[in-house]
């Protein structure tokens, strides 16, 4: 039998980065700025050459689609009547960057105030904020609030409608404030979202701060690399393996390894090098190189509630969709102008409210969308109606990412353990009547708002409405917390507060999967903050 080859002699490095998405693109152009650090950025997927990259609208084409997307699936989840779900994730240059809603959200102060709560000194609100500036590029330029000159552009998005204008009179005669801003620390209220483009397209995080230092000589960017293991010798993470056309190759880690692979990847990463749950880990054969419990545990997610109405008498993109001429316009628009429903985000307005009165911060986002499918992937309805998504900000139910086996082609366990907790499943019968209560008020009763999901046969009761969203829910692609910053105290940490891995010298985690909460809003951005952080960490603490 012939026996399988050997790695190549490996190539040395000081900083090798697993990961070439939001994180990972932050993280290779700052470690690699100096030029006497030779930085290796691996990436599973392939260049972002593709045009549905770069289009907003792309979306839709991009997630479900392997060139894009790992095509992940959970398990089938009790809170969810036994559905399972579509786990998009980013599989390209730039990451769930180059293929999610393009929402440029920080979250709320009083997320990273509690982070620094928890132990974690150097992650409060304060200290984050000028983090968030000092790589912005915002539209109105440089404020209190905001950066400009940075590489993660933020724009007003390119359109507006009647339909979103109306519902958010609805919201306002509902006691919902209208605001200019939804990232000055405090999100409640509504307001069209700003996104990350840049003239009508798709500002990516590897079209903001990876693509412009490519051509930098100490950085080498690998594609097609399925990272297998790190490897750690004496206690230290030395290099790591991987696969690429076919062959295993290996590089060297003078200085650190950094996991930027994501909530669903770093700590599936990191269980296949060994270090994990040592049950599971010795199940799937894995030498056991260090015992720790929290790596894969602690998932969190922002469940979405799809509420879809009728209505009557306003313009939606279903019937503009249908329309030749209607088809034509929108291309005319995006060819000439950059702007129409081609430049759309996913979701346009923003509703940040509470479940409860008192409740002492928003803990719920809508995202209203002037369009309606029977599901994602299938064609809009033949007829005008609105989305109204909304999800709960800070869920107390935890799942977990574990592995199949110790095939790293296999696709993980993802097990998010949606509405396990009595709490989470209250505020989405809450987040129901939410929704329905907005949509009653006056600004939209000339247009006639007939429900049709959940539908009029749900009651207002606690148990129809919570089975109703076990029916409904579906992620809305925010997974983090899979290797929680802590104390050293606590078993169930993974990294410290510099990221730095509990247990083994020259391994940092650095990506979504270090949160111990999850922030209050979308997750893209604050992601590239805590790279962004990372970043200035592992250069302070060079040698």
């Amino acid at each position: 039998m012939t026996a399988p080859p050997s790695p190549a002699a490996p190539e040395r490095f000081d900083y090798i980065v697993v990961g070439a998405g939001s994180a990972g693109c932050v993280l290779a152009n700052r470690l690699s700025a100096d030029p006497r650090n030779r930085v290796l950025l691996l990436e599973a997927g392939g260049r972002d050459n593709w045009i549905w990259f770069h289009i907003p609208v792309g979306y839709l084409f991009a997630i479900g689609n392997p060139r894009a997307d790992w095509c992940y699936r959970t398990e089938p989840e009790p809170g969810l009547n036994g559905r399972a779900l579509a786990y998009p994730r980013g599989r390209t240059l730039g990451g769930s960057s180059a293929i999610n809603a393009m929402i440029y959200m920080r979250g709320q102060a009083g997320d990273y105030d509690h982070w620094r709560q928890l132990g974690l000194p150097g992650w409060g609100w304060d200290d984050v904020l000028p983090i968030f500036r000092s790589h912005e590029d915002h539209w109105l330029g440089a404020t209190t609030h905001h950066g400009a000159g940075g590489e993660w552009r933020v724009e007003f998005p390119r359109l507006s409608w009647l339909l979103l204008d109306t519902v958010r009179r609805a919201a306002q005669e509902d006691g919902i404030a209208p605001v200019a801003d939804f990232n000055t620390g405090d999100n409640e209220g509504s307001s069209y979202f700003q996104v990350n483009q840049k003239r009508g397209l798709r500002w990516s995080a590897a079209r903001g701060f990876l693509k412009p230092v490519m051509g930098r000589p100490n950085l080498k960017v690998e594609t097609g690399c399925l990272v297998s293991r790190v490897l750690i010798e004496d206690g230290r993470a030395v290099g790591v393996e991987w696969r690429q056309d076919g062959a295993l190759r290996r590089a060297r880690a003078e200085a650190e390894v950094v996991l930027a692979a994501g909530a669903i990847n770093s700590p599936t990463l990191l269980q296949r090098s060994g270090i994990g749950p040592a049950a599971e880990l010795a199940a799937h054969g894995i030498p056991v190189v260090l015992d720790r419990p929290g790596v894969g545990a602690n998932l969190q997610d922002h469940l979405q509630l799809r509420l879809i109405y009728r209505i009557a008498g306003l313009p939606t993109l279903n019937e503009r969709y249908r329309s030749l001429f209607g088809r034509a316009k929108m291309g005319l628009d995006f060819a000439l102008f950059r702007r129409g429903p081609l430049t759309m985000a996913p979701s346009q307005l923003g509703i940040f409210t509470r479940s409860r009165p008192e409740i002492v911060r928003a803990d719920l986002e809508f995202h209203v969308q002037p369009l309606s499918l029977p599901k994602f992937g299938e064609p809009l309805h033949p007829f005008p109606a609105f989305t109204m998504s909304v999800c709960h900000l800070r869920p107390s139910s935890r799942g977990r990412v574990g592995l199949r086996d110790a095939d790293p082609a296999s696709a993980p366990v993802i097990a998010p353990n949606y509405l396990a907790t009595e709490e989470d499943r209250r505020v989405a019968a809450d987040a129901i009547r939410v929704a329905r209560r907005i949509v009653a008020r006056p600004a939209l009763a000339p247009y006639r708002p007939e429900e049709m999901l959940p539908g009029p046969e749900v009651g207002d009761d606690e148990a129809a409405l919570a089975r109703a969203a076990g029916d409904i829910g579906t992620t809305i692609f925010h997974p983090v917390g899979t290797a929680k910053m802590g104390l050293a105290s606590d078993p169930t940490a993974v990294v410290d507060a510099r990221l730095r891995l509990f247990g083994i010298d020259r391994l940092r985690v650095a990506d979504a999967s270090v949160m111990p909460t999850i922030v209050s809003g979308n997750t893209n951005s604050p992601t590239i903050m805590i790279a962004e952080k990372a970043a200035r960490m592992i250069l302070e603490d060079q040698p």
